[in-house]
């Protein structure tokens, strides 16, 4: 008996649409990261990338808790002296909602080139139409 070590070129990729209307946004962003990597196979192999397309639609509706649209900050530095950039969540979910939802995720992917790969197959909507039904798209509800 042997251990099963799956093959890049074998494996099969679905596609799943995540509703993030009324959910909190780290949890979408929990479950979107673990189907990206492919953790919920029982094929699953660390080292190679073996997760599924994943649609998260309403990201505009997505709930942040407690103070979290007031105390929490977007942060970046553009290069420059004095280039540090700060954004709050509350401006950023009104107009960026794909962005903060992108952000999350990525932050819960691995940082190699596995995760780099992995966060292509993230398609954000702010809304709940999404141009993606030719792939036949399944609903997550777990």
């Amino acid at each position: 008996m042997s251990t099963f070590m799956a093959k890049a070129e074998t494996v099969e990729r679905k596609w799943y649409v995540l509703d993030a209307a009324g959910k909190p946004l780290g949890r979408t962003a929990a479950t979107a990261a673990m189907l990206l990597r492919g953790k919920h196979k029982a094929e699953f192999t660390p080292h190679v990338d073996c997760g599924d397309f994943v649609i998260v639609i309403n990201a505009d509706k997505a709930v942040l808790t407690g103070k979290k649209l007031t105390q929490k900050y977007y942060r970046h530095h553009t290069g420059w002296v004095g280039g540090l950039k700060e954004v709050q969540y509350k401006t950023l979910m009104a107009e960026k909602p794909e962005f903060a939802m992108q952000l999350a995720v990525k932050g819960m992917l691995p940082k190699n080139s596995i995760g780099r790969q992995s966060a292509t197959r993230l398609k954000v909507y702010a809304g709940e139409n999404h141009n993606h039904q030719a792939q036949k798209p399944e609903n997550w509800e777990k």
